[in-house]
């Protein structure tokens, strides 16, 4: 089973690997990637993610084009946009393999490439006042 979103809704990774999990795996691998409070020695008021109408597409295509290079079971992506929380999850992968190589490596494979390819950007704005885009997840 693969899923892959982009959603405004709130991300769990334990939801998530519910979804995928299964008694022939032998290994589930996870990444969270959770807004944090500071960002280049700054403090980090809020974080906002903008979402080009195509990402939806390319999340899905990464993730499919990813799982078939891997021997896995299962891959579950999710990455949330719009004003999100300090210490909530922006960013999670779950891949289930029967093995821990393959699950990790598709895990890894699948954060990097969707932080490189996925049309969507960072708006923060630090306690200082001033406000950043960054070009990727």
């Amino acid at each position: 089973m693969i899923t892959a979103l982009v959603t405004k809704h709130s991300i769990s990774v334990d939801e998530l690997t519910e979804t995928i999990k299964t008694n022939q795996a032998g290994a589930v691998a996870s990444f969270s990637g959770d807004v944090r409070d500071n960002d280049a020695d700054k403090i980090v008021f809020s974080l906002t993610y903008e979402v080009h109408p195509s990402a939806q597409g390319v999340i899905e295509e990464i993730t499919h084009r990813i799982a078939a290079k891997h021997d896995v079971l299962g891959v579950a992506v999710a990455h949330r946009y719009g004003e999100i929380a300090i210490g909530e999850t922006a960013f999670a992968v779950v891949v289930s393999a029967l093995h821990r190589g393959p699950a990790f490596a598709a895990c890894e494979e699948i954060v990097s490439t969707v932080k490189s390819e996925l049309p969507i950007w960072k708006y923060q704005v630090f306690a200082d006042g001033t406000t950043e885009w960054v070009n990727s997840a």
